[in-house]
This record gives structure tokens, sequence and C-alpha cells, in this order.
């Protein structure tokens, strides 16, 4: 492809919103790299003279940074400093047409799915063979393994089929093949990412088949942690769970987005399960694999939400003493069935409930950080900073939750394991010494 340089092309992908769009990043990434393009993820030096920015549009808050980011390499452009902006994404597959109305001087805007058409614009090829292969965006020692794409569910808040279509798994073998091309370049930890991970398998085999994709990863020699990430509650299939007490490197860890706790609010989210089903599939869980560190996710300020549904969530939370929880504050999004609500809470009113329900979390947590000190964990080693080390243990993910804050008189390797005494406890972080 010519540009106005003389330079060899260098292309900087940008990406904003959640794993699955860092996942498309990395693919991008790699079947650029194999077309012998130089490709770099977040660049800080002025040195690349085309950008990629991957949008998000999931609610308001990711639409704006991800409108402004455009924005901002626009000015970059427009002042001579690059020569190319490509926009690819979820904003970009929903609102593409009004968007190159507002932003005419982007040069090319792109769906989700449309990775060839990206690859067209550099006289690049996609290369079909390349199964799995990305550029890691992530530190080496872990990575994110995209085994669907798509969602079939019909909850009334989400505007994430409208962007990502319908539910599509990947064949079992091709997710072996990618684990272990993950694992010869140094990772340890894979984090499993779908929309909804339970649903696996429906499309292709006909029945859920993420027990035996679970127990097919564990057989992957080097991968130490396999962690599971967005696991739909509705029609649950318990068979996970006697995969992950059975394989020692499956964590004992379970991100299952509830949304609400309030029957009134479930019905209206289009939940397709009650408040009192979620508590026996709470139980069985715990029951089945003692030790679970239970993740969840809530929404404050749905459409009709009254102070008793606040109040009936935060008894659910005190009830059921969940690890981890993050809550967002509700979006309007057009074209989802919660659009013909009535969205007559004001943004301050949902944040304030939103605030208080983590308040009661907020307790929770430090109460079950303060249970660790004088137990030792097994920790991964994630970076360094301000002299200190910090990690994770089995029972926190990369971002979204606790970090292990490790003290050491000896020199320890990133993405590496140790054993760490805690010592201290905070509401979100806990404090200990390497033994």
């Amino acid at each position: 492809m010519k540009s106005r340089t003389l330079k060899k092309d260098k292309v900087n992908i940008i990406t904003l919103g959640c794993s699955k769009n860092v996942v498309d990043s990395e693919v991008l990434s790699g079947q650029l790299m194999a077309n012998d393009i130089d490709v770099v993820h977040e660049n800080k030096k002025p040195d690349h003279n085309i950008v990629v920015v991957n949008t998000c549009g999931f609610i308001d808050k990711a639409k704006e940074e991800s409108i402004n980011t455009i924005l901002d390499q626009l000015e970059l452009k427009r002042r001579g400093e690059l020569d190319k902006v490509y926009v690819t994404g979820c904003l970009s597959e929903r609102y593409r047409s009004d968007l190159a109305l507002e932003m005419p001087d982007v040069d090319a805007w792109f769906g989700t799915l449309e990775l060839p058409l990206i690859l067209k614009q550099f006289d690049a090829d996609y290369k079909t063979e390349l199964l799995g292969e990305r550029m890691l965006s992530t530190p080496k020692h872990y990575a994110y393994l995209k085994i669907s794409e798509g969602c079939n569910r019909t909850c009334s808040f989400c505007a994430i089929p409208l962007m990502r279509g319908q539910h599509i798994s990947k064949p079992i073998e091709e997710l072996v093949k990618e684990a272990e091309g993950l694992v010869a370049k140094g990772v340890k930890e894979v984090m499993l990412i779908a929309q909804e991970l339970t649903y696996y398998g429906l499309d292709i085999y006909k029945k859920r088949e993420l027990p035996k994709l679970l127990h097919a990863l564990a057989d992957v020699k080097g991968l130490e942690w396999i962690r599971l990430h967005y696991a739909y509650p509705s029609k649950f299939p318990l068979e996970i769970l006697d995969a992950m007490r059975e394989r020692d490197n499956i964590c004992k860890y379970l991100d299952m987005p509830l949304q609400h706790a309030s029957n009134n609010m479930l019905k209206a989210m289009k939940r397709n399960i009650t408040r009192e089903e979620m508590t026996e599939l709470i139980h069985a869980i715990r029951e089945k694999v003692p030790g679970i560190c239970l993740r969840t996710t809530l929404i404050a300020g749905f459409p009709g939400e009254t102070e008793e549904d606040v109040e009936e969530l935060k008894e659910f939370l005190l009830e059921h003493r969940f690890d981890r929880v993050g809550i967002f504050s509700y979006s309007h999004e057009e074209n989802t069935s919660a659009y013909e609500l009535a969205d007559i809470i004001p943004s301050e009113e949902k944040e304030r409930r939103a605030q208080e329900i983590m308040e009661v979390q907020q307790e929770i947590s430090y109460e079950k950080n303060r249970e660790k000190i004088g137990k030792t964990f097994k920790v991964l080693i994630d970076k360094k900073e301000a002299g200190r080390y910090l990690g994770r243990t089995e029972f926190d993910s990369v971002e979204v939750d606790n970090e292990v804050v490790i003290h050491s008189s000896k020199k320890l390797a990133i993405g590496e394991f140790v054993n760490v005494k805690i010592t201290k406890a905070y509401d979100y972080d806990i404090e200990g010494e390497v033994v």
C-alpha cells in the first residue's frame, strides 16, 4: 500500500472496550505481520503513519471514549502526523453510516467481522492457515482465548447481538491448537471468553460442550491456569463444575453475570431466571466446588427499578457474599427491547444506587480478604511497580479483580509462580511475603 511517506508503513492498533476486542486486535496484528507489515499495539512513540481504532459500542461511556479517540486520531491526521485512520469494532458496526457522515475524514469503516476487508486496505491477503496466530498485546504469560463469537440471548438491555451477531462456536480442535500455540509463546494462563460461555457447542455439536472443551484444554502441557469468564446462569450446565473440580489447572473461579436479584427486574431484563433459581444455582455451585471464587456483574437503574428492588439486591449480596462484584449504571440502548421502556431514573440517581450497592460489597470483600491473613497462596506475578511486585491468585482475573502486593528481598521473575503468605488485607487487595 502506498502512502505519502517514503518510509515503510507502520500500523498502530488502538483497542477500546472488552477482552473480545483485545483478541480481535491481536488477530488483525498477526495477519498484518504475516503480510510483512510493521504493526504495534497502543504505540507511545509517534513513529507510525497509520492507525486502526478498534471501538466499543456497549454503553454510553464506552461510545463516548471511542468517538473521542477517533477524533484525537483525526486531529493528528489533520496535522500531517498520520496518513490514514481506519475504524473497526462494535461502534463502527452499529453506527457506521451515521459516523461516516459526521467524520468524513476517516479513511474507511469496518464492522466486527470484516477482517479480510481491513486487510485489503493494505493490499494484504487474509491467511486462513494462521490458526489463532496473533501478536499478543497482553504480557506474554497470560492471554485471552475467545471460544465463540456472538450471542443468541435476548436480554432486554443488551445491544451485543446487534453488533456481534448470532452465536458461533469455534471447534474444540482449533481451540486446543490455539492454546498450544499460546503456551509455545510463554503463556501460562488463558482466560476463556465469549459473550456466553455456557452456550458453547450448541450450534456445531448440537449440545453444550464446554465441559468437553475444558478437559481438552486442561490436557495442554504447560497450561497452568484456565479461567472462565461470562457464564449465563439460566440452564447452567453443572458438568462444568465437575471438570473444574477434577482438573488442577482449571481455576476455581467463575464469572457469572447475574445483573439483578429482584424478580421484577430479572423479568424486565428478560434473564429467563428467578431469584429463587439463582439462589439454588449458587448453592449447587459452592457445594460442587468448595472454595470456588464467584464473580458477578450487576446493573443499577434499569427502567422501573424501585428502592425496594435496590434493597432486595443488597440483601441478595449479603445473603450470598460473592467474592467479586462489578456494577454498571444502566445505559438506554436503541434497538434493544428495553429501549421501549421509559428511562426516567436520572443518571446521578443511577450512579448513587450503584455506589450504595458497591458499599455493601466493599465490606464483604474486606471481610473475605481478612480471612486470608496467615494463609499461603500460589500467586502469578504480573508486574513490578514502585519497587514492589503485583500478582494474582487463582481467584483473581486480570484488571477486574484483587491484586496481591508482594514483598520480596530477592528478584522475582514476571510471569512466574511463587507462594505468598498473606500478612495484610484491604478492601480489594491483599499483601504478603514470599515463602
